[in-house]
């Protein structure tokens, strides 16, 4: 999950069994739109059943968890967004 200089990653760790998941994946989704910001990141969407590996990687305890990577290290970290309003409100600092 390398992520280039200029490019922060985001990764989105949620599982694919999870409804809650699904309905916050579409919210990133419409947070990304709205803002014009689909090449803002690199994106990475992470199920806990296929890489529980990464999960513990990243000391992700609880999905869905919202991470922002620079220069390969975590720079923000949201568990648990309620909508795109907290996906918005987290990301702020990297949308245009």
């Amino acid at each position: 999950m390398g992520t280039t200089l200029d490019k922060p990653g985001l990764v989105y760790f949620h599982s694919s069994r999870s409804g809650k998941c699904r309905r916050i994946e579409g919210y990133i989704a419409q947070v990304l739109q709205h803002r014009r910001n689909h090449d803002t990141f690199k994106y990475y969407a992470v199920a806990q059943e296929e890489r529980p590996d990464l999960l513990e990687k990243f000391g992700i305890g609880f999905t869905p968890t919202i991470v922002v990577l620079e220069r390969q290290a975590i720079a923000a970290r949201l568990e648990g967004p309620r909508g795109s309003k907290d996906i918005e409100r987290f990301l702020q600092p990297w949308l245009r």
